[in-house]
């Protein structure tokens, strides 16, 4: 094991930063969070269009409905969703 030696005030504006950093990153998180509220899951979307996953894949696939992916979970805004409806209606 390597042993690095340093000074106080170096640690601490390190930590500090870091500190900073943390913030950050906490503040995109929440934000992110409560903006996801209005969004829709594939569960969501499944039963508004009273379809399948698999035919909800298709709609990602080719296009017919635009998706956010964070991490692998799929989000869909409402007002795409309706777009959807609207083009199904017309058909």
């Amino acid at each position: 094991m390597e042993v690095i030696n340093m000074e106080a005030q170096t640690f601490e504006a390190m930590m500090s930063r870091f500190e900073a950093f943390t913030r950050k990153v906490e503040t995109l998180c929440e934000s992110r969070d409560k903006s996801l509220h209005h969004w829709l899951d594939n569960q969501d979307v499944c039963q508004i269009l009273n379809i399948s996953k698999r035919t909800l894949q298709t709609y990602r696939d080719n296009g017919t409905l635009a998706y956010t992916q964070i991490n692998h979970k799929m989000y869909y805004k409402p007002e795409d969703v309706e777009k959807v409806i609207n083009h199904l209606k017309l058909k």
